[in-house]
């Protein structure tokens, strides 16, 4: 089974070589997706051993470009900032072997450790137990044949994760990995964990209530 790990990223130049390494010693192809970075992030993921496109910057556009040029039977849409786990690519071979698996994801840990980061980790793993929704952060994968089929990634100006394992839902069964995506928390740092945290559940809630988009994603970028 070929793997290919698509990879957004923009002025990620501190976190991407270790995000592709973590990548590519599970055996699979990695191509970076580089919205317009200045600060030399394409060249460290080329010689962290990454294909490098180049895209106009936005997370959805740029993983529609990845999934356009990957080869693998498989794909992994991870955030630049996150690490693979040790042993992340058995670990996805071995849960599609089941035919009902159209995709997936791992659990969610912080790299760096708090009460209150620890708190929204068990807040996640509720979340996706009970309502079955994983986030990007997550290290979302699916078959590509079903990725196509559905019409690939949605091209979205936000919350294009919840729109795909929405339609991926519709195809099948998504398998939640035990094995943890290490993510930095630096979003929650900038932000404070509990502003951060009513932040997204907020644009979370906006989103399955069906408002515009762009006026969502301008609100959450403010």
């Amino acid at each position: 089974m070929r793997i290919s790990v698509v990879i957004p990223a923009l002025d990620e130049a501190g976190a991407i070589a270790e995000s592709v390494g973590s990548a590519a010693a599970g055996g699979a192809e990695v191509l970076v997706v580089d919205g317009g970075s200045a600060d030399g992030t394409p060249e460290r993921a080329a010689a962290a051993g990454a294909r490098v496109l180049h895209s106009a910057p936005g997370r959805a556009r740029q993983l529609g470009i990845g999934a356009g040029e990957a080869r693998g039977e498989v794909l992994v849409l991870l955030h630049a900032d996150s690490v693979l786990p040790v042993g992340w690519a058995g670990a996805i071979e071995r849960a599609l072997g089941d035919p009902g698996a159209v995709g997936g994801s791992f659990r969610l840990r912080f790299a760096e450790r708090s009460p209150g980061l620890r708190l929204i980790e068990w807040g996640v793993r509720l979340r996706v137990a009970l309502l079955g929704l994983p986030y990007g952060d997550q290290a979302l994968f699916a078959r590509r044949e079903v990725l196509e089929r559905i019409g690939g990634v949605p091209q979205v100006p936000i919350m294009e994760d919840l729109d795909l394992v929405r339609r991926l839902r519709r195809e099948g069964r998504l398998a939640r990995l035990p094995l943890a995506v290490a993510t930095s928390a630096r979003r929650y740092r900038a932000r404070g964990v509990l502003r951060t945290f009513l932040r997204n559940a907020l644009a979370a809630l906006g989103w399955g209530l069906g408002l515009d988009r762009e006026r969502l994603a301008a609100w959450y970028r403010r």
